[in-house]
Parts: structure tokens; sequence; C-alpha cells
């Protein structure tokens, strides 16, 4: 599914992308298109594009061909999916203790739509970080 998603194939690309969006959420998947993880995470994406295209834009950078990021965001995972809005990184508490980011692949579009709506929100207001609607911690998976 990654290639109905457009690509970033450069850091200064990567860094337009960021600069240029003044009124929308940037959602930015780091990750390899051919790691399971990321096609699960394109899927949902792909998805959502059209429901979230008001108060978001989504990009998909390949690590391998862009790793300039890497140790500056600590992109270690398959698959890495953050969040920027009007130049600033924008934190989201998912109840993880990673703060920064979901690195993880969603199941769920309405949630990863919640997810997003909910980052536009706080951004908005001037909030650098903002609670997720959902509590992702291992407490709630017995």
């Amino acid at each position: 599914m990654s290639y109905l998603l457009p690509h970033l194939h450069s850091g200064w690309a990567v860094d337009q992308a960021i600069l240029g969006e003044e009124d929308r959420v940037v959602v930015i998947r780091f990750g390899h298109d051919y790691e399971p993880n990321c096609m699960q995470m394109d899927e949902i994406l792909a998805g959502v594009v059209d429901q979230i295209k008001n108060f978001a834009v989504i990009y998909l950078v390949d690590l391998s061909e862009v790793p300039d990021f890497c140790t500056m965001y600590e992109l270690y995972d398959p698959c890495t999916t953050m969040f920027f809005f009007r130049n600033k990184h924008i934190m989201i508490d998912l109840g993880t203790g990673n703060n920064n980011k979901i690195n993880w692949a969603m199941n769920d579009k309405q949630e990863f739509i919640d997810i997003v709506e909910t980052i536009y929100r706080g951004a908005r207001k001037g909030r650098g970080l903002v609670v997720s609607p959902k509590d992702y911690s291992t407490k709630y998976r017995y």
C-alpha cells in the first residue's frame, strides 16, 4: 500500500515537508516499505488519508534511503510514526512511556484518526504534548 502515499527521498525533502505545512499536522512514517509492520501501518495510513486530508498530511520516509534522522529521532524500530505541526515535533502520551512517536503498527483506522485529530486540536492550542484518547499501556492487555 505504500505506493498510494507520497514518499520523501532526501533529508531536505523531509525538512521542507515539515516546514512548508502551516495549517495541518504532518504525519511521517519512518521505516522500510518491505517490513511487515510498515505494510500494515501503510494500509491504515492509505485508508485514512482522505478522511484526515483537511487537518493532516501523510508522508513516508525509507530509512535506508534517508538515514539522516535515525540518530536525531532515535529511529531504531522497524516502523515509526511521528507527528509535526508548524515545524514543531508534537509529542503524544500513549501510556507507553515513549511520548515521541508511535513505534508499532496500528490495527484500527478510527483509532489512528482519533489520535491525529487529538494531536491537531492540541497543537492548534500551542501544546507540545497531547494525551492520547486511548491508553496503550500493557496493563490492559492480559
